[in-house]
């Protein structure tokens, strides 16, 4: 069993970011730095360093960067909704999140263990590719007891599962399965345009039904943010494994098109482009929570309020699809910089993964998930600052929710593997 000190180092020093954090956190609020605080952080240690003992027995020449980024993000995450749960009782108390927390690093561990090879993959993506259609097409006739507009939910007994983050695992090792077997259909030559070799048209088949498919999902589900992560991530993989660049022009006119006219037909996407021109104009309505995130990040300035000192609350669940707008409040530019900086390191791990393997469908896979993590962190970071309309996704490993939890934790072992 070969020993990865550096991630054990760098495990350790995620356990002692928690504890501070958390420390600091109390201090704000006037109270003591108690045992259960300790107990809290003992137990983050404990997951985690079975992980890693698991990653020394099963995985020991995987990356030693990916897990302590993570463990870092999810311990930022915890503290900032155990912070906002402090702040007002109609948020999530952070007891959950732990538990989903512990469930999703066993989920990791037990793929570690069982995927011996991550080419076996390449043998089901078909099922996979089915499976991942009918995970993403449930909440549409699966009733939800959730309040939320957008149609992205089930209810199971007492939990509500977002089946869209498991399937968008599931799509994306189908697609590079596809990739990689008909290579030849996506890079025959076609017209010559400006330079760039456009695809013949009978060849425009694949792209044409991702693009279909995102449709369909952004009408029947009344949401737009998992349709443009899925189209996106495929357009980008496509890309990857053909290296033409007219296939890029190809996907943005087709989401140029499907975006207007989804558009014409949505009266929350009309809302949220609107909020996305003026956030202010409808303080009142709809605009509230992006001009209430965007006051809180100018009230945080360069280094920020602080912890537990401002108010991100007054942001509208804030512990989910605005929680990078109450940690730019509370730790400012530098902070929100920080937490940035890290998802980029843990994208960067998974292209450097990507190089290193020698088969291509090992390489699309691994290239895949990153790009997906990437694309999701932007459009989330472009929504809570106004840059991008909001899509309602989730900032991975840091927002409360277990279905995003578990999934990414599933995307962290596949990587690792």
């Amino acid at each position: 069993m070969k020993a990865r000190m550096l991630e054990l180092g760098l495990l350790l020093l995620s356990a002692v970011v928690l504890a501070v954090a958390l420390a600091a956190l109390e201090i704000s609020q006037g109270n003591e730095v108690t045992t259960g605080m300790l107990g809290l952080v003992g137990g983050y240690v404990a997951i985690f360093a079975v992980a890693h003992l698991v990653l020394c027995w099963r995985a020991p020449y995987a990356d030693q960067i990916m897990l302590p980024v993570v463990a870092v993000l999810n311990a930022v995450g915890l503290t900032m909704i155990y912070r906002l749960n402090l702040g007002s009782e109609s948020s999530p108390p952070v007891s959950g999140q732990v538990m989903w927390t512990v469930v999703g690093v066993a989920l990791m561990v037990v793929v570690t263990v069982f995927l011996r090879d991550h080419r076996s993959l390449h043998n089901y993506s078909y099922l996979l590719g089915v499976a991942g259609l009918v995970l993403l097409a449930l909440p549409i006739v699966w009733p939800s007891s959730t309040s939320a507009d957008a149609k992205v939910w089930i209810s199971v007994g007492p939990f509500s599962i977002q089946p869209g983050e498991f399937s968008k695992i599931m799509l994306l090792l189908f697609f590079a399965a596809l990739l990689v077997n008909k290579r030849s259909l996506f890079t025959v030559a076609g017209r010559n345009v400006l330079g760039l070799q456009f695809p013949r048209l009978r060849d425009l088949g694949p792209i044409l039904v991702v693009w279909g498919v995102a449709l369909v999902i952004m009408a029947a589900m009344n949401d737009f943010g998992p349709a443009l992560l899925l189209f996106g991530t495929v357009l980008g993989m496509l890309y990857m494994a053909t290296g033409r660049a007219s296939w890029l022009v190809v996907g943005i006119g087709l989401a140029a098109v499907g975006a207007y006219g989804v558009f014409q037909i949505s009266d929350k996407i009309q809302d949220r482009f609107t909020n996305f021109i003026d956030p202010v104009a409808n303080f009142d309505g709809t605009g509230y929570q992006p001009a209430q995130a965007l006051f809180g990040l100018s009230f945080g300035g360069i280094t920020g309020t602080g912890l537990g000192e401002g108010y991100p609350n007054m942001v509208p669940v804030a512990h989910s699809d605005y929680i990078l707008a109450a940690i730019g409040e509370e730790l400012g530019l530098v902070g929100l910089l920080a937490v940035l900086m890290l998802f980029v390191v843990f994208v960067s791990r998974g292209f450097a993964a990507a190089m290193q393997v020698r088969d291509s469908y090992g390489k699309l896979v691994a290239a895949g998930l990153s790009l997906t993590i990437a694309i999701q962190v932007f459009v989330v970071g472009g929504g809570i600052s106004a840059m991008l309309p909001m899509t309602g996704l989730t900032t991975p490993f840091m927002s409360h929710g277990g279905s995003s939890l578990l999934a990414n934790y599933i995307l962290l072992a596949i990587l690792l593997r």
